[in-house]
């Protein structure tokens, strides 16, 4: 996938969906020619679980639980636990990179098919923590906002880790 934030047509679904598979497209290129071992790395004292391949895990995740669970309104089958919370970022060390990176750009495949399928305006079937269920295009907005946040956290732990900067 070429990665663009430039949109082949200025509509609102065109705009929304551009922007997310752009901020995916970064998630993915922060973490190519990274070796294994650098994508386990966690190189920042205060946050233990702060891999590449964590992050990239838990935005496949993140993903996961907005479409399937909450738009969706389909079981939680996300790997956390109430014991574990951030589990999702902590099994990624424990999981060659390239699958980590298949998995989440073939999910992302799949969603964009969702997406195409329903329109904007249809409210997700769960509700929020605050009672109220967003709409798909609220739900895509927060996933560009997730994805671009940690894009930032993946660029930090890119560049400690191994110097790479860009992309």
């Amino acid at each position: 996938m070429t990665r663009t934030d430039s949109p082949p047509a200025w509509d609102e679904r065109t705009q929304l969906t551009t922007f997310l598979d752009y901020t995916r497209a970064t998630a993915t290129a922060k973490c190519e020619g990274l070796a294994q071992e650098d994508a386990r790395e966690a190189p920042l004292p205060g946050s233990p679980l702060m891999t590449l391949a964590g992050v990239v895990n838990h935005l496949r995740w993140v993903e996961y639980y907005w479409f399937e669970v909450v738009f969706l309104g389909g079981e939680d089958e996300g790997p956390w636990t109430d014991e574990d919370p951030d589990r999702e970022m902590r099994i990624a060390v424990d999981m060659p990179l390239a699958d980590v990176l298949t998995e989440y750009e073939e999910q992302c495949a799949r969603y964009r098919e969702l997406v195409a399928a329903h329109d904007l305006d249809t409210p997700a079937k769960r509700p929020r923590r605050d009672g109220r269920n967003p709409d798909l295009r609220w739900i895509l907005l927060h996933l560009v906002e997730e994805t671009a946040r940690h894009n930032g956290h993946l660029d930090i732990i890119r560049e400690i880790v191994d110097g790479s900067t860009g992309s």
